[in-house]
């Protein structure tokens, strides 16, 4: 599975999608080998927005217990939220480029 990009959403109340290559090497990605997942609020402030240290604690308690959410699991909105919009870094491209590590994308 490859990351191949981040974009804004064009489903209603989601703020990006992820696109993925669901081939074995990076190079084969073509047509019907793509899955999408949308994630994020687009009315949410996240740590890439500038939202406190605190609120990032926050938010990450508050999702570590929600039954449901599996951050193992990179296509998960749950896990591209967890790791993009509330990642180490307050850069969007950064924290893409640690989850791709993370994750060996």
């Amino acid at each position: 599975m490859w990351l191949l990009s981040v974009k804004p959403s064009t489903a209603k109340g989601k703020r990006y999608t992820a696109t993925f290559c669901k081939c074995k090497e990076k190079n084969a990605c073509e047509g019907e080998n793509h899955t999408t997942t949308h994630f994020g609020d687009p009315t949410a402030t996240t740590y890439v927005d500038s939202a406190s240290e605190e609120k990032k604690k926050s938010y990450l308690a508050r999702h570590s217990k929600s039954p449901g959410e599996d951050w193992s699991k990179p296509t998960t909105a749950g896990s591209l939220s967890r790791y993009l919009l509330w990642g180490p870094h307050k850069s969007l491209r950064e924290n893409i480029k640690s989850f791709k590590k993370k994750f060996s994308l």
